[in-house]
């Protein structure tokens, strides 16, 4: 069976992380192997001291779908964990990844805040909202850069009413006979 890419896009501090983990895990017992592509831990590498521009945002997730599309050749089955704040960026990996679907990870702003203020051994940047709300950047998706929700999803999973490992088996559940 050909490979395929998993994206998990939503605002920061939604989940998309603690799901892209649970949900390798749960594939992995059942046979299905996957490599997670953390636009964060590629940012280190790429951008060790990122802007968050326009412009750099457009290089880092064109980076991740190349990067997925050499893997899937290769027979590597993907899960991508990025924001994807612009419907073009989703929409790069849509028109250049063969079997891709594009999972919303949803959750209102003021519990991804309040996450992001809690949040302890992650690879993401610190402090985001708060630093955008006190005006001290203002490349923040959801508070002062657009987060353009995705209206096309192959899935919705909601962090607010459920957990990432209950996410995972949504997720799973759905997509199961389709890609995995």
């Amino acid at each position: 069976m050909q490979a395929w890419t998993l994206w998990l896009a939503g605002l920061p501090g939604s989940g998309k992380s603690a799901i892209a983990k649970r949900l390798r895990y749960k594939l992995e017992d059942r046979g299905v192997y996957a490599q997670i592509l953390s636009t964060d831990e590629l940012r280190k590498v790429m951008t060790p001291n990122p802007t968050y521009s326009e412009e750099e945002r457009e290089t880092v997730y064109a980076t991740v779908v190349y990067f997925a599309q050499i893997l899937n050749m290769n027979g590597v089955n993907v899960i991508i964990d990025g924001t994807g704040n612009r419907k073009k960026y989703r929409d790069l990996a849509r028109n250049t990844l063969k079997r891709f679907a594009l999972v919303y990870v949803k959750c209102p702003l003021e519990i991804t805040i309040e996450r992001e203020r809690n949040r302890r051994n992650s690879t993401a940047p610190r402090s985001i909202y708060e630093k955008a709300l006190t005006g001290k950047s203002a490349t923040v998706p959801g508070v002062n850069v657009p987060f353009e929700e995705p209206t096309d999803a192959t899935l919705t999973v909601y962090t607010d009413r459920m957990g990432a490992s209950e996410c995972a088996d949504e997720i799973i559940y759905n997509l199961w006979g389709r890609f995995f």
